[in-house]
């Protein structure tokens, strides 16, 4: 880069800090539960299916509210938006550290999953209405709002195994209130409120000489605020709901079951209609013409082949750390520690190797090492030693590493700049979506009682997981290299985001 590193002010400073709060206890509880699976269906008698559903009643909240708490966040504001989701977060954490069955702590955390939903989008709309004046000091706070995120969602297993073993297992979800208390504090004292859309035009002006002043509620002046798709958005609860029950059910059930047959039957026919009713409603949830590009939709079915396999696999293989290996939760907990060190060193390598090769290069090597990671863990038995496991749980986290930043680029660059909000919740919400469906079809898999079961349960989920990351390797040799082309300040402005995002 020929410019000098932008400085952030300390007002910038103290919003950056904040959103980021949310953002990390969001991912944070994505999978920090994992490690807590066993002792919380020992104290509340819950089976293999309980544990998907403590799992997945967040994931499945939290993706298929994200695009409509944006929407709601365009309507009453980011800031509200935020707070409140900070709130219902917290309220949802106390209710599951006090949980007294699996159906109670199951609601609970599904609430938390609407209070992460209303987070998450929103945090990223005060970042861009605070650093919306000065595109590569916004691309600086964007990398570094996005590292605390995967940077937590890869410490989950590690502070979940410290917590437990020092507290017990409710601890992990406690562990919120104070986090989410500094949160909202932060929040009132130091996120600027949105200007009225009557002055907009008259604070854009000063902009430039005050660089802390907030832009306006929806980053451009005059733009009404978009509708809130009711119709799209019951139809993609009744759709992944129905279809992740139905696999969790399945193999305890058999696919004749009423319940799993009728519950394919209705995601069949949710889906079909939410299809229908986007292509026709005037404000939909989800834009169906994104999927006309080719880079656009390779990406995001990249990223549902990921985030399943990942999702899914730690879920297994917390079971099989625990169960089989007689690991305790602290033990796991550490077992998984160089998957935060893989994250970390493959971040930092993303953006260089993005910056010289593009996002098609780094997307197919991250599918080529993660595929190889798993399909190592495809050996793994009751008898395994632990050192056999450190390469590929070295390789998995290196390979999503390399690719999720490409992923990302390559999505927000194949469509126009006032898109790029909605293109980012699409590629989230699916995401999301495909841990969802990983853990649901994984844990079924790996669902047994026995050694014996669980440990050819996970072999079948690597293997599995072998034919997804070839298939995304696949999707991204359909990824083109440089989506847009962009002008040099645009490419400039990336590959400062994408080299300190981690």
């Amino acid at each position: 880069m020929n410019s000098s590193t932008p400085s952030v002010s300390p007002a910038l400073g103290r919003v950056l800090v904040t959103v980021s709060v949310g953002f990390v206890v969001t991912q944070l509880d994505v999978t920090i539960v994992n490690i807590a699976l066993p002792r919380i269906g020992a104290d509340l008698h819950a089976n293999v299916a309980g544990l998907q559903w403590v799992v997945d009643a967040y994931t499945l909240a939290f993706a298929v509210l994200m695009l409509s708490s944006g929407a709601l966040g365009d309507r009453f504001g980011a800031r509200r938006m935020y707070a409140a989701g900070i709130v219902l977060f917290a309220f949802a954490s106390l209710a599951c550290g006090l949980a007294l069955d699996a159906a109670m702590l199951v609601g609970a955390r599904a609430l938390q999953g609407i209070g992460a939903a209303a987070m998450l989008p929103n945090s990223l709309a005060l970042l861009n209405q605070s650093y919306g004046h000065d595109p590569k000091l916004r691309a600086r706070a964007v990398g570094l709002w996005t590292a605390s995120g995967a940077i937590s969602i890869a410490a989950g297993p590690v502070a979940g195994g410290l917590l437990i073993a020092a507290f017990g297992w409710r601890s992990i979800f406690l562990v919120n209130l104070p986090i989410c208390a500094a949160g909202l504090l932060a929040t009132l004292l130091w996120v600027p409120r949105p200007q009225t859309v009557q002055h907009t035009e008259q604070h854009a002006a000063r902009h430039a000489a005050q660089p802390s002043a907030p832009a306006a509620a929806r980053g451009n002046t005059g733009a009404a605020p978009r509708g809130i798709d009711l119709g799209g958005q019951g139809l993609a609860i009744v759709a992944l709901t129905a279809f992740v029950a139905a696999v969790i059910e399945w193999r305890p059930l058999g696919l004749a079951h009423p319940f799993v047959a009728g519950g394919f039957v209705i995601a069949l026919l949710a889906a079909s209609a939410f299809v229908l009713v986007e292509a026709r409603v005037a404000s939909p949830m989800l834009p169906l013409s994104l999927f006309g590009k080719r880079t656009f939709s390779a990406a995001v079915l990249f990223g549902i082949c990921v985030n399943l396999t990942y999702y899914g696999m730690v879920f297994v293989l917390s079971l099989y750390l625990q169960r089989v290996r007689g690991y305790t939760p602290l033990q796991a907990g550490l077992a998984f520690l160089p998957l935060t060190g893989g994250f970390l060193v493959s971040n930092l390598a993303s953006g260089r190797v993005i910056g010289r090769f593009g996002v098609r290069v780094p997307m197919i090597l991250g599918a080529i090492t993660a595929g190889l990671g798993y399909g190592l863990l495809h050996f793994v038995d009751a008898g395994t030693p632990l050192p056999a496991l450190l390469l590929p749980f070295l390789l998995i986290p290196s390979g999503m590493g390399l690719a999720v930043p490409a992923m990302t680029t390559a999505v927000l660059a194949s469509t126009e700049a006032k898109r790029a909000g909605t293109a980012s919740a699409v590629l989230n919400t699916a995401r999301q979506a495909g841990g969802a469906v990983g853990v649901a079809a994984f844990g079924a898999l790996a669902g047994g009682v026995d050694a014996t079961q669980i440990v050819a349960g996970t072999q079948a989920a690597t293997a599995i997981s072998v034919g997804l990351l070839a298939l995304g390797g696949v999707l991204a040799c359909l990824v083109h290299p440089e989506p847009h082309a962009p002008a040099p300040a645009v490419r400039e402005s990336q590959a400062q985001r994408l080299s300190e995002s981690r």
